[in-house]
């Protein structure tokens, strides 16, 4: 993978959306096609031998990816939402934030015994928001669970949220907060 290319077109926007956040505006990376296959490739490399039968992204940044892996491996996409964006029955999170409270959801019926799940998002900072949506997708039993993000800020030390046990993979390690 050429992470030069991929942290060249990364923008940074300080101060978003508080002051004192140093926010990694993925959507830089998303418009660039050179971009998207690199990570695309590379996401794709990662799992392609994981027998991963749903890939779940957490809104929005992290339907990209998600719906474009899930659709290489041969898998499911599934939605993992903000409260009151999904139709039919859900189960919910809510969860702190670096920047306040926030409540997730997912389907009841999206995830089974069966599934080899892979939760992906655009970026790890405090951990908060994956951790709920790992939460969400444990408690549907899949067989394992997994989880991937483009980008870890690894000065949040966002990965000491998570159960000691789970799988952690990130494409691009920042040092940054």
């Amino acid at each position: 993978m050429n992470k030069e290319l991929l942290l060249k077109n990364l923008r940074n926007i300080p101060d978003f959306p508080v002051p004192g956040i140093q926010f990694k505006d993925v959507s830089s990376l998303f418009k660039n096609p050179e971009c998207l296959k690199e990570m695309s490739d590379a996401l794709y490399e990662l799992y392609k031998d994981k027998g991963i039968t749903k890939v779940a992204g957490i809104e929005s940044r992290g339907f990209v990816m998600a719906a474009s892996l899930a659709l290489r491996l041969g898998a499911g996409f599934v939605p993992i939402r903000k409260l009151g964006k999904l139709p039919a029955e859900t189960i919910t999170e809510t969860y702190g934030k670096e920047y306040g409270h926030d409540t997730i959801e997912i389907h009841k019926d999206a995830i089974d015994e069966n599934d080899v799940v892979l939760v992906h998002d655009d970026l790890l900072a405090t951990g908060g928001t994956m951790l709920a949506a790992y939460n969400l997708v444990k408690k549907l039993n899949p067989k394992k669970a997994m989880i991937n993000f483009l980008i870890e800020l690894e000065g949040l030390k966002g990965r000491d949220v998570f159960p000691a046990d789970a799988q952690i993979d990130c494409l691009l390690s920042l040092e940054g907060k």
